[in-house]
């Protein structure tokens, strides 16, 4: 725009372009509007002239006046639209907060709280609030998970003082730990006990998950039982004990089945408690599938990765990494195999520290998948999806696993569906209701009944049956995509992994020490490790660009060295149980040449022969030489003519074991559960006994007391 003095030396009269300030036309435009008896045809004329003439200035007060407007309809619209979401939409978290209205409904209230680390005990929460529901029209049932009761303390208290009739299903894993969705609520609980007698308005039964070759079978649901009992709450029925060794199912039933006359008393009024309910049956599960147009498949393999633009990976959201290095640990004198794998994280916002462990999502093997699609007798390349509502958007129901996205038959059967497990008696019953023969049908059903219990234990169980061993066995039993994949097969779930390095060594890489799982079962069938026989077939980035990814994710874990770096250390750790000492070294290593004063430490390793499967046996001599590891002692249990195992190795260092303890020493124990774990926790009592001149007791009360004060601690699966 020119200077507005340009403007004010020219005239109304003048034949050169007219220009004014925007002041001056401002002006012209009001007084005309002001003083209509000025606002002839004439001065209408010149307004319209000067408008003309100066285009550039027109445009900007029309553009300015059309955002003032848009601005004014956009807020307009939000206000009204805030007010709407306010009406419809739930207080959060949904599952619990209930609107007020509800609270006076007359009707009893239940709350069925679970803590799962594989879904099981999710299944029979939802099991028994279905079934409830069927028997108990007077009263509401909610299925809650632990994690998501309370966002604090304060709130898991508060929230807690107002239940009156509570079930509780709690899982047990690894070393007697919680499951990760209840693992705030146990901490907030068990640490509880000056709280007194304050939940004595609340009745409670409580079922565990466990498994009895496990040192602390169902730990947790045998804490948290006491624990309510020692508070003022009343139990209805003893401790349910299930015990997943077995058949984890009939213990659930068996318990169930005791619980039913004691809310009978509870739910119930006096008009119908004598009222003989029908005989509940539970309905199969099913998804309702939706099948698509096979060409688009080419979009399912961005869903593989379904935490792209997540900044927190969890087992929901896991990160797809590549396979940057893979090589064999074992010679080849071996008749066994255990790969290193190191998962590529740069990049990522994936991070982890010394003695997390790291969960992976992988395939099953092509040939599996193959036998599936031959048993079902569908074509690999069907393509659909899954929902948990009909049509009309209403649910199908709340047991209902969550669906995975629009996939081909073949990648839902490779991703999603775990077909080498042992089949539940549930999955039994949904395939006899889609079996065509009958003889097939009332064999399954007869399986799958406490009638069949026996031969349920010896045919399935001790014989180690699959999931497409049993299909295989009643061809006539043909489920349908929603039905398998919601009833038949469960979800293939991650596996874990103690993480075999540091970040301080290693901070773009996760590092992972695999043993093969290859074995032949009672019915001569050979098992091949799923996630094992991936990380072997793997190929690694060094390799091959065309490498090898899987969506991964860490877990934390309170497997961690003393802060303190001067504590002594006791590590033991035979074959794969070394992997998170690895990572201990590498970080003391670490420290040590950032200049931290190291404390002594000494590592118990185990294996058959050193010449077969002494693994990172390189690094370890080097962590020795390096300062970082102040004594490695290895047990050789195939060499000599006797078998030695870490065991008896400690014993031989029983007095520098008790020394380093008695100095503050932490001990680490990592490895399996059943048997090596609870080797050398005898073990332990006994050098404590002995070296300290204890009685058992006493001695008991010491390992008891470094359990307590996180001196011993055991990475045990």
């Amino acid at each position: 725009m020119e200077p507005s003095s340009a403007a004010a030396s020219s005239s109304s009269s003048s034949s050169s372009s007219m220009k004014v300030s925007p002041l001056d036309l401002m002006s012209a435009i009001i007084k005309a509007k002001m003083d209509p008896s000025n606002a002839s045809s004439e001065s209408a004329a010149e307004i319209a002239t000067i408008l003309l003439e100066n285009k550039e200035f027109v445009m900007i007060i029309t553009t300015s006046l059309a955002v003032l407007i848009g601005c004014a309809v956009v807020l307009i619209w939000r206000r009204s639209g805030s007010k709407k979401s306010k009406q419809i939409d739930p207080p959060k978290p949904l599952i619990f907060k209930e609107p007020e209205s509800e609270v006076d409904d007359g009707k009893k209230k239940v709350t069925i709280f679970f803590g799962t680390q594989t879904g099981t005990a999710e299944g029979f929460a939802k099991a028994l609030a279905e079934e409830a529901k069927a028997r108990y029209d007077k009263a509401t049932f909610k299925v809650v998970d632990l994690d998501d009761y309370a966002v604090d303390d304060d709130e898991y208290e508060e929230k807690m003082k107002k239940e009156s009739l509570a079930i509780f299903f709690l899982a047990t894993y690894g070393d007697g730990e919680p499951t990760d969705n209840a693992a705030r609520f146990y901490k907030w609980f068990a640490e509880g006990k000056e709280r007194g007698e304050w939940l004595q308005s609340l009745k409670y039964g409580v079922f565990g998950l466990g498994n009895r070759q496990y040192e602390h079978f169902n730990k947790v649901a045998k804490v948290v039982d006491d624990i309510l009992a020692e508070q003022g709450a009343k139990r209805l029925v003893p401790v349910g004990l299930g015990d997943d060794d077995q058949c984890i199912e009939d213990d659930f039933t068996a318990w169930r089945e005791s619980l039913w006359p004691e809310l009978d008393q509870l739910l119930r009024d006096e008009d119908d408690a004598t009222t003989v309910s029908t005989p509940y049956t539970a309905a199969v599960l099913e998804y309702r599938v939706v099948f698509y147009d096979p060409a688009d498949a080419a979009l399912e393999d961005k869903n593989w990765s379904n935490a792209n633009g997540h900044t927190i990976y969890d087992a929901q959201h896991p990160c797809r990494c590549n396979v940057a290095v893979r090589k064999e640990l074992h010679t080849p004198a071996s008749d066994r195999s255990c790969t290193h794998l190191e998962f590529d994280i740069a990049g990522t916002g994936l991070s982890y520290e010394t003695g997390d462990h790291v969960g992976v999502y992988c395939e099953n093997l092509e040939e599996v998948v193959e036998e599936a699609l031959r048993l079902l007798g569908l074509s690999p390349d069907t393509y659909f999806s899954i929902h948990t509502d009909k049509e009309d958007g209403t649910p199908l129901g709340s047991s209902l696993p969550p669906p995975f996205p629009p996939c081909s038959l073949r990648t839902a059967l490779a991703r999603y569906a775990d077909l080498l497990s042992l089949p539940k008696k549930s999955a039994l019953l949904a395939l006899a209701a889609h079996a065509s023969d009958p003889t097939e049908a009332d064999r399954l059903r007869h399986l799958a009944s406490p009638a069949g219990k026996d031969e349920y234990a010896q045919w399935m169980v001790a014989s180690q049956r699959s999931l497409l061993e049993v299909m295989a066995e009643f061809p006539s039993a043909k489920a349908p995509l929603g039905v398998f994949f919601a009833a038949v097969a469960p979800r293939l779930l991650p596996r874990y992994y103690s993480i075999s390095s540091s970040p301080r060594m290693a901070p773009s890489r996760i590092h992972v020490t695999c043993a093969l799982v290859y074995e032949k079962t009672p019915t001569g069938r050979i098992h091949k490790g799923v996630c094992s026989t991936w990380m072997k077939n793997s190929v690694p980035l060094e390799k091959s660009n065309d490498c090898s990814r899987a969506p991964i994710f860490v877990r934390q874990s309170n497997f961690k060295l003393p802060s303190d770096t001067r504590v002594p250390i006791i590590m033991i750790g035979p074959g794969t149980g070394l992997a998170p000492f690895r990572g201990f070294l590498q970080e003391r290593l670490a420290l040590k040449e950032a200049g931290a004063e190291l404390g002594p430490s000494v590592l118990f390793f185990g294996c058959r022969n050193r010449k077969m499967d002494y693994i990172y046996e390189d690094e370890l001599n080097n962590f020795v030489n390096n300062g970082a590891l102040s004594e490695l002692v290895v047990a050789f249990s195939r060499e000599g003519p006797t078998k030695e195992y870490v065991q008896h190795k400690m014993m031989e260092k029983a007095s520098d074991i008790w020394n380093m303890i008695s100095e503050g020493g932490y001990v680490y124990v990592c490895g399996d559960a059943k048997g090596m774990a609870r080797d050398v926790h005898r073990t332990l009592h006994t050098i404590l006994q002995e070296q300290g001149s204890l009685d058992s007791s006493k001695a008991e009360s010491m390992v008891k007391n470094l359990q307590m004060t996180g001196r011993y601690l055991r990475d045990v699966w």
